[in-house]
């Protein structure tokens, strides 16, 4: 008989998808751009979890701008799913990173501008 300790399945790393969007308005932008933010996310939340790709883990306004965040295995299946809904929102300058792997590990970051 083994010991199961040392038979746990490696846990693969989490890949990222983070898209930022630049907001008018303010620091938190106004109420309007929150509204197309969050129908959006509702759609891409729904998009993800029927394609079963990771998971859509919400967002950040501040700064001028919003940010969303959606996490799981494989970052270009996750964007492929998300990139309808990323590109239907109207606030510009907008940018995805694509992060291969976990954000303190050294690894490959791709930018793609919308």
């Amino acid at each position: 008989m083994q010991d199961a300790l040392f038979d746990l399945p490696e846990i693969p790393p989490e890949h990222a998808v983070i898209a930022r969007f630049h907001l008018g308005g303010g620091d938190l932008g106004e109420s309007d751009q929150w509204a197309l933010v969050f129908e959006a996310e509702r759609s891409m939340t729904a998009a993800v979890e029927a394609a079963d790709v990771g998971e859509v883990d919400g967002n950040e306004f501040g700064g001028g701008e919003v940010v969303i965040f959606a996490y799981g295995p494989d970052a270009k299946a996750l964007y492929r799913v998300m990139e309808p809904g990323l590109r239907a929102l109207p606030f510009r300058p907008a940018h995805v990173v694509l992060r291969y792997g976990e954000p303190a590990d050294d690894v490959v970051r791709e930018r793609i501008d919308l």
